[in-house]
């Protein structure tokens, strides 16, 4: 498949993953989608995204919002929309396990028909569905390498994103699993544990091959083994060496991000053009592009994450 056929959305994190001081690396790391004032600021983030040249940016409905206003936002971006994302926390990370059926293991898994009504709403029928992170949990101290590894906790997490599964479908939307480095998803064994446990009528596979890569994982390999359950994917860049030096010398995933891991695509290690170049001609779905730390200005990542867009489409 062509570059140019493929389905190309911008996620706003360039302007959500940042620093309190952005001089300062021993500042608080922010993720401002969760901050009350951003709802404020985000029509100015979209109108940003539209002009740096994307026709489209991940589902992301703030806490903040009804569905209503985040319709006239986006009306108003003149962006369209590409899948959103859920997370699926552990129950006996929680207070305890959860039987099927209980009052409490139902309401377990009311963000995730939240989002599967946000899907419907804006006509989108796939979504993301990973791991919960958890900035307290020993993976996201110890990032990337399978770190405190259980196999009664992937069975346990793997039940519960069964569930989360047939909720979705229930709603008419197919998830695709999301590995995500510093989760209990994000190893090659775990996801693959997870697809194979789940089966493809249920649920596809939604890669990060950033996330794939930092983890010491071949993205391209992964695409090629997984071609019949590819859904959709988010495309990052990163240094390859740190990501290495990481694995090598643990330390938290925020430090990892500080250093510099995250680069705007063609400004770091992984061969982007043929990594996709894996994907089969089949492939509907959408490549959401992030830039979880940006390297410059919010809206100049934006923009030099389209130029690079432009160059390797044609």
């Amino acid at each position: 498949m062509h570059l140019r056929d493929l389905k190309f959305a911008l996620n706003a994190i360039q302007w959500i993953n940042v620093k309190e001081d952005p001089t300062d690396l021993d500042s608080a790391s922010l993720w401002r989608f969760a901050d009350p004032s951003f709802v404020a600021e985000y029509p100015s983030v979209l109108a940003a995204i539209k002009d740096a040249g994307f026709e489209a940016t991940m589902l992301e409905v703030l806490a903040t919002q009804t569905l209503q206003n985040y319709a006239a936002m986006i009306e108003e971006s003149g962006l369209a929309l590409a899948p959103g994302y859920v997370q699926v926390p552990l129950p006996s990370e929680h207070g305890g396990r959860l039987e099927r059926g209980t009052f409490e293991r139902i309401h377990w898994f009311d963000a995730v028909r939240r989002r599967a009504e946000e899907s419907n709403y804006f006509g989108l029928n796939t979504v993301f569905l990973a791991a919960e992170v958890d900035y307290a949990a020993v993976r996201w101290q110890r990032p990337a390498i399978g770190a405190d590894f259980s196999q009664d906790r992937l069975d346990e997490l793997t039940d519960v994103l069964d569930e989360a599964v047939d909720v979705l479908n229930a709603e008419g939307v197919r998830p695709g699993l999301h590995n995500h480095v510093g989760t209990w998803i994000e190893t090659e064994y775990e996801y693959e544990y997870v697809l194979d446990a789940i089966g493809s009528t249920r649920l596809g596979a939604s890669f990060d091959i950033g996330h794939l890569e930092w983890a010491g994982i071949d993205a391209r390999q992964a695409l090629r083994k997984w071609a019949d359950r590819l859904q959709d994917l988010h495309i990052k860049d990163i240094d390859l060496a740190i990501a290495a030096d990481s694995r090598e010398n643990p330390r938290p995933y925020d430090k990892v991000t500080d250093a510099g891991l995250y680069r705007e695509p063609g400004l770091g290690d992984i061969d982007l053009v043929a990594t996709l170049s894996e994907v089969p001609e089949t492939f509907d779905g959408w490549v959401i592009i992030e830039v979880d730390r940006a390297t410059m200005d919010p809206v100049a990542s934006a923009e030099r994450t389209a130029r690079w867009l432009a160059d390797v489409t044609g």
